[in-house]
């Protein structure tokens, strides 16, 4: 009852009148005021005096300095339960001014009757009292919003006593909802130690101090440690209920100062991603740094990010090239407010174009000259391209074909085809097609000696994030409450990160020769049932299966869908030749010549101008080496009409 009764005392008081506020606030002061005096002057002659004059000359004088110093230094306007560092330093100022104006008016000049020393020990008296009322106010107060509702403050552990460690808690400490308990740490040194008054604790220790503390989330301030050692911390916090939140790496911070809106929810690319190599300058700027680039897919998850990671070069002028218009309004946006920030005056032009169009392209490529093209635009979505496999075919062999004879006519020194692991002895339409512009290119390349175009060709597996990949899935069915749909559980896939694809993908072109066949290493592969089982134990939930009935997302298996696989390969023969990056290796993979390959693409072009499916699965098997159909026809057309 007495606890219902506080509440609404504080719920009345937070929701007065800002002046009802600051009136209450003054005598709240002038009380202090006037209970600094009565103790000094208790404290001075040693008893406690009875009320006189001298009570009421150092009162009055209290007042006249009091008002006056507090409206102008904005002591009441500052707000009791948000009360920081800067409230606090700016409630010091004010009282030294208080303290040195009452010290010369008593100490110094003196008033007849009133002792000297009282001068010096009011102002120290009154200071204590009004920190106190202060830091009363604002731990009172602070637990409850002008609602009502109650906002306790979260005890938060810090992993990492570092630079960035120090620099995280000392930016939480300015916060209202935080409190940082402690510090933990590797470093057996540092143990038992004091790190800004708060204890750095061994990690053993994190499930009693979890428990002891009420911590609510734990904080990763360590942008510097390895990966595989962030994992292994990771794996360690999952038990724990709680939720933990990350520091970017040194890389993705953009100054030196760590603060709390650096932090950010602990993703899957911050356990399947690896350490990243940085990359090399001169690769970077060989094809894009002053040059015209031009991206087509740029609106795609990787067209869009190599836009960006070309733009941070420093190319002349990036042409976007993209079929969707709402796709390539959202990346001509997002680029041009990159630009903005980075303070960079790159000319940025979106072109609306189908890479099917030899008009289209020829206009384009005429108009501005590229150096360098990058060539992601495809249909990517296996299921899609099965069901669908004359638009797949179109798009992703014809289109590379017309959009790399045009690159040739109109004089590009770098053309670079984004491909998949997919293509590696494909069960599906959507990978025979990527092989197939594979060797389009590596049969134009061969073409002549005299061919002044070097294609090449980068092959790698999935993408965390992008649009063809399981976790933007995965996170929308979490989201959403489950189940976490997963086609079979044996399924294996190599994932990289998007950033260092785009990253690679510019580097590998930089060392092409022509006809280059490139793939990047990809790491280990991992389970899809894994995957799914680590998002949901990120999202701080957990599994429901035989073994945890209760728990709060289920994964169902759906069947493997038409053209899938159970695992890729980045491979069709062996032994891989390494190159001078560490991550991109290149393969030497057969190919048909170019007038033999012309004549098959011709019988191509005609089945599909009539949607004759089972010639293009027979043509396709006939050039594609490792091609076999794992399903039946499902094109909704022959389907319909057979």
């Amino acid at each position: 009852m007495a606890l219902m009764k506080r509440q609404q005392l504080k719920k009345i008081l937070l929701n007065s009148e800002r002046t009802t506020k600051q009136l209450l606030v003054v005598a709240v002061d002038l009380l202090m005021a006037w209970l600094a005096v009565m103790l000094a002057v208790d404290l001075r002659f040693e008893s406690f005096m009875p009320l006189s004059l001298l009570h009421a000359w150092l009162f009055a004088f209290s007042v006249v300095f009091l008002i006056p110093i507090f409206l102008a230094t904005g002591m009441y306007k500052a707000i009791f339960r948000h009360i920081g560092l800067r409230v606090i330093f700016s409630l010091n100022k004010a009282l030294a001014i208080y303290a040195v104006l009452y010290m010369l008016l008593f100490s110094l000049v003196g008033v007849p009757g009133v002792p000297r020393s009282l001068g010096l020990a009011q102002p120290m008296v009154f200071a204590f009292l009004m920190m106190c009322s202060r830091l009363f106010a604002r731990h009172w107060l602070g637990g409850v919003d002008p609602n009502g509702r109650s906002s306790l403050v979260k005890n938060v552990l810090i992993y990492g006593a570092g630079a960035a460690g120090r620099q995280l808690a000392n930016s939480i400490y300015q916060s209202q909802e935080l409190k940082v308990v402690g510090f933990v740490d590797d470093d057996k040194r540092l143990h038992g130690r004091s790190l800004n008054g708060l204890t750095i604790y061994a990690p053993e220790t994190l499930a009693l101090l979890v428990a002891d503390k009420q911590v609510i989330e734990i904080y990763l301030a360590l942008p510097s440690v390895p990966r595989k050692r962030r994992n292994k911390i990771i794996e360690v916090l999952k038990p724990l209920p709680v939720k933990v939140l990350t520091l970017p790496g040194l890389m993705d911070l953009t100054s030196g100062k760590v603060t709390v809106t650096d932090l950010k929810n602990l993703d899957i690319e911050d356990l399947l991603g690896r350490d990243p190599v940085p990359p090399d300058p001169l690769f970077m700027a060989k094809n894009t740094k002053g040059k015209v680039v031009l991206v087509t897919g740029a609106g795609g998850s990787i067209g869009s990010e190599l836009c960006r990671t070309i733009l941070k070069a420093q190319p002349a002028r990036l042409l976007l090239v993209e079929l969707t218009e709402f796709a390539l309004y959202e990346i001509d946006q997002a680029l041009q407010k990159q630009l903005k920030a980075n303070g960079d005056n790159i000319e940025l032009v979106p072109l609306l174009a189908d890479v099917r169009s030899p008009a289209r392209m020829a206009d384009i490529m005429r108009t501005w000259k590229p150096h360098a093209v990058y060539h992601a635009a495809a249909y990517k979505h296996v299921p899609l391209v099965e069901h669908n496999p004359a638009e797949g075919l179109r798009n992703n062999v014809l289109g590379t074909l017309n959009t790399a004879e045009q690159a040739l006519a109109h004089g590009v020194r770098e053309f670079v085809l984004i491909s998949t692991d997919k293509a590696v002895r494909p069960t599906n339409v959507m990978g025979a097609s990527k092989r197939l512009a594979e060797m389009v290119l590596q049969a134009l390349a061969h073409r002549s000696t005299e061919c002044k175009t070097r294609f090449s060709m980068v092959r790698f597996g999935n993408v965390l994030g992008s649009s063809g990949s399981v976790v933007p899935l995965f996170k929308t069915q979490i989201q959403q409450g489950g189940p976490i749909t997963l086609t079979d559980a044996r399924i294996t896939r190599y994932f990289m990160t998007i950033s260092e694809a785009a990253q690679l993908v510019i580097q590998a072109g930089a060392m092409a020769c022509g006809g280059d066949l490139f793939v990047l290493d990809m790491g280990e592969s991992v389970k899809v049932m894994d995957l799914a089982r680590r998002m949901i134990e990120l999202s701080g939930l957990t599994v429901q299966d035989e073994a945890n009935p209760d728990g709060d997302i289920a994964i169902k298996e759906t069947g493997l869908r038409p053209g899938e696989k159970l695992y890729e390969e980045l491979l069709i023969g062996d032994k891989p030749m390494p190159t001078q990056h560490p991550r991109i290796m290149k393969a030497h993979e057969e190919f048909l010549p170019w007038p033999e390959l012309q004549a098959q693409l011709t019988k191509l072009m005609q089945a599909l101008d009539t949607n004759n499916v089972p010639a293009m699965r027979s043509l396709l098997q006939h050039l594609v080496t490792g091609y076999h159909p794992n399903s039946e026809i499902v094109d909704w057309i022959y389907l319909a009409e057979n």
